[in-house]
């Protein structure tokens, strides 16, 4: 698949020769003509790069990166500024922003290829996406955990995943299997966004597993509100006469056929509102056993860690 490029220039001359260079080299562009269109094309497209001109009316580059950096559905795209001034100020300011390099206009389409080619290969290597989520993957997910941790930041671990998915997939294939993933990853992030905002995390273990990470005051209502989304999204992810019988008839793996109900979602939570965490291994196994406890219960349902450590 061809990562994605959004171009944001306000000049439709510099736009069209950065778009016609970047396809030409195999990259999927979009473009965008301000910085209020940039940030709305950039949650709709999630792009791998987003090349940013600097001088813009109304929102300018510097502000525009600010804030896709903020937002968790738009802080891994990388950033390269578009700007004419060589001031070492400028430079500076950009990188402080949030940008990961910089070109200097003009600049032909060698440099421009060289630039994002580089920085492309360097956030493959650094934030271990997931491939089939965009979300950070499991060395990610440790990583912001043991920061957390070790700052002794308050934090709620909620671990989720699918029940009955195993079953789903082989009823319905593999495609549609990761499609169901995906809606778990795009709810859980949509979720978080709106509630815990810019310092919340959504990080994908693997499969179907997630973890989101959240304020302790915020992370019931999030818990609460991804059920009943994800709820609200199931019956989409079947075939409507499957959705209508509210099961689906699986062979289990003794051969014998057995009916599976419908997708739902288990949380448990983990969170420092009632203890303190030492490493990143202990809170993910409170958080897990929570997620076998609420595994429990028919649907989709969350277990939150009330217990105080022991001393």
């Amino acid at each position: 698949m061809a990562e994605t490029v959004l171009v944001v220039d306000d000049d439709p001359d510099v736009a069209r020769f950065v778009e016609v260079n970047l396809r030409s080299a195999g990259y999927d562009v979009s473009v965008a003509s301000n910085g209020e269109e940039a940030l709305e094309r950039a949650v709709e497209l999630r792009p791998d790069l987003v090349l940013l001109d600097v001088m813009m009316p109304k929102l300018d580059g510097f502000e525009v990166a600010q804030r896709l950096r903020r937002d968790p559905r738009t802080s891994s795209s990388s950033i390269i500024m578009l700007t004419a001034k060589a001031l070492s100020s400028d430079k500076v300011l950009g990188l402080s922003s949030g940008a990961d390099d910089y070109i200097i206009k003009p600049f032909d389409p060698v440099e421009l290829l060289a630039r994002v080619k580089g920085t492309l290969r360097r956030a493959r290597e650094m934030r271990a996406l997931s491939p089939l989520t965009g979300l950070p993957g499991n060395i990610r997910v440790q990583e912001e955990i043991r920061r957390r941790v070790a700052e002794d930041q308050p934090l709620a671990i909620l671990y989720a995943d699918l029940d009955h998915f195993k079953a789903y997939n082989d009823y319905y294939g593999f495609v549609r299997g990761d499609r169901a993933i995906q809606v778990l990853a795009r709810l859980s992030t949509e979720v978080v966004h709106d509630i815990a905002g810019p310092q919340g995390f959504v990080g994908h273990v693997g499969g179907d597993d997630f973890i989101l990470i959240v304020d302790p005051d915020v992370a019931e209502m999030v818990a609460e509100k991804l059920c009943e989304r994800f709820d609200d999204q199931v019956p989409h992810l079947y075939d409507s006469i499957d959705a209508e019988r509210g099961s689906i008839e699986v062979q289990d793996r003794k051969g014998t056929l057995t009916n599976f109900p419908l997708l739902s979602l288990s949380l448990g939570v983990a969170t420092t509102a009632s203890r303190r965490f030492s490493h990143y291994g202990e809170a993910v196994a409170v958080a897990t056993e929570m997620k076998q406890f609420a595994k429990r219960s028919a649907g989709s349902s969350f277990a939150v860690d009330r217990r105080a450590a022991t001393p």
